[in-house]
């Protein structure tokens, strides 16, 4: 039963004058500094790291006593560097097989995070055998039975891994600290993160950790390559924990984590320009006497999915979500539910800005150790199994606070590996897709493994990786003359139904936006800012579209005479004059910007293509231009202030040679006439 033999020849050596005659000044300050460790040691994990450095001073002077070897193998079982643990232990038992009633446990958790699967059974076993009062030590036995169980599926993941790079992002991101949480822009443009550096806003350490204070940092791609991160700074980063808990896709909300009483609570910051606001406090339909950490924000922004322990939960840490109401206040909080939720923790939180795939980590589900990352998709109103993300992203250890761009094909979260910058760094993941089935051909192509990469002559057909169904908007708002960035609302309508169904901001000091928009939809987009005509833009997605990303800078104009845009949400019947209901956005703020104007005077202008009879198309273009202008006197505006005209075939904008061309060609625009 028990994987190591106790050898006959391993003698335990004490630290006593009779073994260490000749050094007894030695053996004075090796015991001295196993005293200093061993105070450490019993104030718990967080000053094992402490502790450690005394106890390897007194092993350098006798590596052969079981009772310390035994701790210097715990203290970096509980550290990030885990696996230094294995020989100490093995030692340790080896001296002596009674050195600890605990041993067989930490030999198969040291084992299990080594993913050597079964030598981690074997004793975790051996360890089930020592409990005496089973009735008594029942929890006991269920956890190292639930360890077993990690065990098994970690050996059916690592047997079939999934076809990924997992790369170190860069020493512009990653220090010799710990860096995690990562968050990023929908289009990987930007990542904001927590570290724990020595130079921490007002210096300190934390006295329940025994760790630097948390702060936040931030970095921009630029040419493809992360600049160096920089400290956030105020009013963000305060002398206390200043850890990032969530980010909206346009980088333009920021959840931050306070630590009000002892509890955790969730803070919201905006960015207007360069500046961010002071972090203010969510209601208390988010917040509670509890503790709340990971937050993300729907693609609407009227959303949010948050982590908590708070009471009536369906386990130890629960995923939580709560909507937005009419006057822009968080509702009541309901439990995600228990297809998502365990009996045990859940963690990490994110929302695909596909607004329906969700990724988390938990301690439950089938994990293979620690917390793991799992995925479930939202279909037919309920959420679906979850589904591990498998080795080698999860491993034994805890995998943490995963995020994916919007295009399904880079995923970032922090791990320790011993090859890192630090104690913990951030990683991109690379999903590559199915794997190639290889046929000899003179062609070279790279096989992507797990394994080291290897050149090889072959030909297959084009791999699919399934990449997320969205198109991700994006641009730059300026003023058409001056060329200056605006700040400018983005208002996004569902036409189908008639309903606004989001509003965004562009960045007042870059005019930069964002927009996701999922698959399955006919959105209308409209650019608005005051004392300027209104942009419109038509997207009509298809629900099997696949992620597209379209960049869209838009000058705005001026309200002033001559001025002229096309209304691309403006929709007819198929060869007749009578106006969709899918136009009615587009109509209504037509006439608010007519009645905010209040003394212009348009013409309503309709073209067509170039196919069919030249005097049909006048006709046509003709009356579907009236009957924006009968719309419009209906809603209030004096017939005075509009005009109509059709111009068929005339004035096209691009080429009637493609379908394309045609579509931009039949069109409807207003010119502002006279003021």
């Amino acid at each position: 039963m028990l994987v190591l033999p106790n050898s006959s020849f391993a003698q335990n050596i004490d630290f006593s004058k009779e073994n260490f005659r000749e050094n007894k000044d030695k053996l004075k300050e090796a015991k001295a500094n196993i005293e200093k460790g061993d105070k450490l040691f019993e104030q718990g994990t967080i000053y094992y790291k402490q502790a450690l450095e005394s106890y390897l001073l007194a092993n350098a002077f006798n590596p052969e006593n079981a009772s310390l070897k035994n701790k210097i193998g715990k203290c970096y079982l509980y550290s990030n560097y885990k696996l230094k643990s294995i020989p100490y232990l093995e030692k340790a038992y080896k001296l002596d097989a009674h050195v600890d009633p605990l041993i067989h446990y930490s030999l198969g958790r040291a084992y299990h995070l080594n993913m050597e699967w079964d030598k981690a059974v074997g004793e975790y076993k051996a360890y089930q055998n020592s409990l005496t009062n089973l009735k008594e030590n029942k929890d006991i036995y269920d956890e190292v039975l639930r360890k077993i169980q990690e065990c098994n599926n970690g050996k059916k993941f690592t047997t079939k891994p999934v076809r990924v790079f997992i790369d170190n992002v860069g020493d512009a991101i990653n220090s010799p600290f710990r860096e995690y949480g990562p968050f990023i822009t929908a289009d990987e443009s930007e990542m904001i993160f927590t570290s724990r550096r020595a130079s921490t806003t007002g210096g300190g350490t934390d006295e329940f950790t025994n760790e630097n204070f948390e702060d936040i940092y931030v970095s921009n791609k630029v040419n493809g390559k992360w600049t160096q991160a920089q400290n956030i700074g105020e009013p963000i980063n305060t002398k206390r924990h200043d850890a990032a808990m969530g980010l909206s896709y346009d980088g333009q909300t920021l959840f931050v984590y306070g630590d009000d009483k002892g509890d955790g609570n969730i803070y919201e910051s905006t960015l207007t320009g360069t500046t961010w606001s002071k972090p203010e406090k969510l209601n208390k339909n988010i917040n509670t006497d509890f503790h709340e950490s990971s937050a993300s924000l729907s693609a609407d922004g009227k959303t949010l999915y948050f982590v908590s322990n708070r009471e009536d939960g369906l386990g130890d840490r629960d995923i939580w979500v709560s909507n937005m109401d009419d006057k822009g206040k968080w509702g009541k909080a309901a439990n995600i539910g228990p297809t998502i939720n365990t009996q045990f923790a859940e963690e990490g939180v994110f929302i695909h800005p596909d607004g329906k795939t969700l990724f988390f980590s938990s301690q439950g589900h089938n994990t293979m150790g620690g917390y793991d990352i799992f995925k479930s998709v939202f279909e037919n109103g309920n959420w679906q199994e979850p589904e591990n993300l498998g080795y080698p992203i999860n491993t034994p250890d805890d995998d943490v606070f995963f995020v994916m761009a919007a295009n399904g094909r880079h995923g970032y979260y922090s791990s320790f590996n011993a090859n890192g910058f630090g104690e913990q760094d951030i990683y991109r993941v690379t999903f590559l897709g199915p794997e190639k089935q290889m046929v000899l051909n003179s062609e070279d192509n790279l096989l992507c493994s797990v394994g080291v990469p290897i050149q090889e002559s072959v030909i297959a057909p084009p791999v699919q990786i399934k990449e997320s169904q969205l198109t991700l908007l994006k641009g730059v708002i300026t003023d058409e003359v001056m060329k200056n960035p605006l700040e400018a609302t983005i208002e996004i309508v569902d036409n189908q139904k008639n309903e606004v169904i989001a509003n965004f901001l562009s960045n007042s000091s870059t005019g930069k936006y964002i927009v996701s928009l999922p698959s399955g939809k006919n959105y209308g987009i409209a650019v608005k800012k005051e004392g300027y005509l209104f942009h419109s833009e038509n997207f009509d997605i298809p629900a099997t579209a696949e992620f597209q990303e379209v960049k869209k800078n838009v000058a705005l104009k001026s309200v002033s005479v001559g001025n002229k845009i096309v209304l691309k949400n403006i929709f007819f019947d198929f060869d007749k004059a009578t106006l969709r209901p899918e136009s009615t956005n587009e109509l209504q703020r037509l006439t608010e910007l007519m009645k905010d104007n209040a003394t212009i005077k348009i013409e309503i202008a309709g073209y067509t293509d170039s196919k069919g009879a030249a005097e049909y198309n006048l006709g046509l273009s003709e009356n579907r231009a009236k009957a924006v202008v009968d719309y419009l006197v209906n809603a209030g505006i004096k017939p005075a202030r509009l005009s109509f005209k059709g111009y068929g075939k005339e004035q096209p904008i691009a080429t009637n040679e493609t379908e394309e061309g045609r579509q931009l060609n039949r069109r409807t625009e207003f010119k502002i006439m006279s003021k």
